[in-house]
């Protein structure tokens, strides 16, 4: 679901998901992180694979990070909020907030992307983000 600059997905926390405490297992949480931020490139327009395939291009993942407010348990459906954050010449931020039912914050999430020319795998390098990329991504740029 997308209002305005927000992205917005809903998942329900899986058995498989959790830890032996019974609460989410922290690495679900940045698999969920990427897999919205992806959602959020296509939800712009720009389909990743198509990216690679078409362009030589990637947005890598550099940085990633998380704090956590309160845990996920069995069967509660989450929504995580994405959102661009920064946009560089070379580097977007995106912000995850992952939310319970009731709106609480549970974690707080981002990825620090950096846009690669990944047209000879052997050796990729980093490049700015072309131009028609860039003006689409400001776009969305939520916080400046």
């Amino acid at each position: 679901m997308t209002e305005g600059k927000l992205f917005r997905i809903k998942r329900v926390i899986q058995w498989g998901d959790l830890d032996s405490l019974k609460i989410t297992f922290y690495p679900r949480y940045y698999e969920w992180m990427d897999a919205a931020g992806h959602n959020f490139f296509h939800s712009v327009g720009l389909n990743m694979w198509e990216l690679w395939e078409k362009r030589g291009i990637l947005f890598g993942l550099m940085e990633t990070g998380a704090k956590y407010h309160r845990p996920g348990r069995y069967l509660v459906e989450v929504e995580i909020e994405t959102y661009l954050a920064q946009l560089g010449k070379k580097v977007l931020l995106l912000r995850h907030n992952i939310t319970d039912p009731e709106g609480r914050l549970m974690v707080e999430g981002f990825e620090r992307r950096i846009c690669l020319d990944v047209k000879d795998p052997a050796s990729f390098r980093a490049m700015d983000i072309p131009k028609d990329l860039w003006e689409r991504l400001s776009a969305y740029l939520l916080e400046g």
